[in-house]
């Protein structure tokens, strides 16, 4: 019997296709933006996607910022809501992965509600307590041209980092992007391994999307056929970088993803990403490549239906192991790190990233209760 659920579709509209950064000055102005705020990292800043975003704008009088942190900051934020202020912003094009997009969002969230950014964040109180503010006030449109696989230009939600090493959720349907281009031919100058470890992070989204006590059948479908996908176009474009058909299936893969999180949300595995990006540093693709299997394995007994589901989506017997195995096999077959030590956490570092994940509300939507952090520890410690 299909259970009671919500599913929530947001005005995004996703232009899909080789070369369609060309256009983004056209659907600026479809929009009404005049004086968009050009969001990015340096990394990214230096790139051939970068320079198509700058030639398709070369008209239109834009403010760029390049100096977008990992996993952003209060600090930066700060700085930018000064900024567009000050200059008129009327919007804002996030380009390249998720702490580009989610400066874009924490910059129209803060922009708009005011007050310390702080008061706008979601909480969770341990065992099952989340706390959503209602975040109504209308927001200047996010317009995004993602770089990466991490799907977070297509959520209402989003993170930054406080300078004492904790992260900040939000969530506010209006930061979800009103338009989203997505383009493989410029994604090809994206490195490889950066898009098979944001793979990781897309595929993360479809496997804890289809045990969340949140689910739905819309989002349990698109978990299935994006989880299939994924199996097919990661080890594509690590066997070929310059395949622009499998760096399109990949985009696909992710895209569908950020749907699936968008209505069923993420669990622990994310929880534990979340917290091991604020206290340690490390990238949240990788985060994802190396906490997966082992995620998934915590959660196994609690969510053997909806694993087996994603098995057999793979061709694989539908069963948890199976799943894990094939987990493992991918891993190993993209190269990607499987290792907390491999990307400079340090032992010491685990105890206090099991402490902030009891906090973090992607336990709320887990499928297998976590009463205390001494249950995150040995997790932790697996994969170190």
């Amino acid at each position: 019997m299909t259970q009671p659920f919500v599913h929530r579709t947001l005005a995004s509209r996703v232009v899909f296709g080789p070369g369609c950064i060309a256009g983004l000055a056209g659907e600026l102005r479809t929009l009404g933006l005049k004086r968009p705020l050009v969001l990015s990292g340096p990394r990214t800043a230096a790139s051939a996607l970068h320079g198509a975003v700058r030639a398709a704008l070369h008209e239109l009088p834009c403010l760029w910022f390049s100096e977008v942190p990992a996993h952003s900051s209060v600090d930066v934020v700060a700085h930018l809501v000064e900024l567009a202020r000050q200059e008129g912003v009327d919007g804002f094009v996030a380009v390249g992965g998720g702490s580009a997009s989610d400066t874009a969002k924490a910059t129209a969230l803060w922009l708009a509600e005011g007050g310390r950014l702080e008061d706008h964040a979601s909480r969770f109180t341990p065992p099952d307590t989340l706390f959503i503010p209602d975040l109504r006030r209308p927001k200047l449109p996010v317009v995004a041209v993602p770089g990466t696989a991490s799907a977070a230009e297509v959520t209402p939600g989003l993170g930054v980092r406080t300078t004492d090493g904790h992260k900040l959720l939000f969530t506010d349907p209006q930061l979800a992007a009103r338009l989203i281009l997505i383009d493989p031919k410029a994604n090809l100058c994206v490195p490889a391994p950066l898009m098979l470890a944001t793979g990781m992070n897309g595929l993360a989204h479809c496997l804890e999307g289809l045990y969340s006590k949140v689910r739905s059948p819309v989002s349990t479908a698109l978990a299935l056929h994006a989880t299939a996908l994924f199996f097919r176009a990661l080890p594509a474009v690590a066997a070929a970088p310059q395949d622009m058909a499998a760096r399109g299936d990949l985009l696909a893969a992710a895209h569908l993803s950020g749907q699936v999180l968008l209505n069923a949300r993420t669990g622990l595995h994310h929880a534990i990403c979340h917290a091991l990006g604020a206290v340690t540093g490390i990238g949240h693709g990788d985060a994802n490549a190396v906490l997966l299997p082992a995620a998934i394995a915590f959660n196994a007994e609690a969510a053997r239906d909806e694993l087996a589901a994603a098995a057999a989506a793979i061709g694989a017997p539908a069963d948890a192991q199976s799943l894990m195995a094939a987990l493992h096999t991918l891993r190993a077959s993209l190269g990607v790190p499987t290792r907390l030590r491999d990307l400079g956490v340090g032992r010491a570092q685990l105890p206090a990233v099991a402490a902030q994940v009891m906090h973090e509300r992607g336990l709320y939507f887990n499928p297998r209760a976590v009463a205390h952090a001494g249950e995150i520890e040995p997790l932790l410690d697996s994969v170190w």
